[in-house]
């Protein structure tokens, strides 16, 4: 009677899954999604958290996805607790990486948790609190970055983009998109205050970023195929410098660029070598 009873009841409850080996739960939680993997299958035992840190799941840490399903610039994104459970999660994935860890994709991170060695993939846009401190230190351990997009990440300075320039001679895909002035104002109606007051149309401000950016980028970044710099402050003279220096680019984004004209984005593209170029607009360059 009891094992028949114990054999009702085992059937009843299912396999015991935690008695899986290694192998077959690596082949299972590498078909989830590391959404999956995190919040769920990690805090089901200790076996499957084992698993679940296995450097081999963890090469790539990719949230841009999750980011663009959920609707656009969402307010509390920007509060500093959303911050801290990003650096939560990304430092455990650098840990459980063991080093192996070459593509970071990720939103609304700190300094905190940027600090990864052997990159080849990163991208920190919308980033209010990813200053000069991480990215000098990226620029100096990860000398075989490939792609870079440090988009509306306002304390990234223009020195930083020169030393990611200098150390990073493997890059061949940049972006430094600035945020739109209706996304700036919707912001700052917002509690939450770590986005650039709106002095974009200040004669510093156009030299300091647009023009030392693009001085910086035709001197340093000559691999360049693709670069963004949506709603950038550069002028005429800056995108011939900019297009002089870079002359393998086959992408090139200035969309929003309200400084250029429409005689300088054309005399400029001409000296380009690109596979495609479309003229959309005087603002829009592809």
């Amino acid at each position: 009677m009891g094992q028949a009873y114990s054999t009702i009841m085992g059937w009843a409850l299912g396999p015991d899954w935690t008695e899986l080996t290694r192998e077959c739960l690596l082949d299972i939680f590498s078909r989830l999604s590391l959404e999956q993997r995190c919040i769920g299958a990690v805090f089901v035992c200790k076996t499957w958290m084992n698993a679940c840190q296995d450097p081999s799941f963890n090469s790539v840490f990719d949230l841009e996805t999750e980011f663009q399903s959920l609707p656009c610039s969402t307010s509390w994104w920007w509060c500093p607790e959303f911050g801290d459970k990003i650096d939560a999660l990304l430092r455990s994935v650098v840990n459980w990486s063991q080093g192996s860890l070459k593509e970071i994709r990720v939103r609304h991170c700190t300094d905190h948790s940027i600090s990864c060695p052997n990159l080849e993939v990163l991208w920190v846009k919308y980033c209010p609190q990813v200053t000069d401190e991480s990215m000098l230190n990226i620029a100096l351990m990860c000398p075989k970055l490939k792609e870079l997009d440090i988009s509306c990440s306002y304390e990234i300075s223009c020195a930083c983009v020169e030393m990611i320039g200098v150390y990073c001679k493997s890059i061949e895909t940049f972006k430094r998109n600035w945020m739109d002035l209706a996304e700036v104002w919707r912001l700052q109606r917002t509690r939450f205050r770590f986005v650039p007051p709106n002095d974009l149309d200040d004669p510093s401000i156009v030299l300091i970023f647009g023009n030392i950016d693009a001085h910086v980028i035709g001197k340093y970044m000559h691999q360049l195929k693709h670069l963004e710099l949506r709603f950038s402050t550069l002028s005429d003279k800056s995108l011939a410098k900019l297009c002089k220096g870079c002359p393998h680019l086959e992408y090139l984004d200035l969309f929003g660029c309200r400084k250029l004209t429409s005689d300088g984005l054309t005399n400029n593209i001409s000296n380009l070598k690109c596979q495609e170029t479309k003229l959309h607009s005087p603002y829009y360059l592809i």
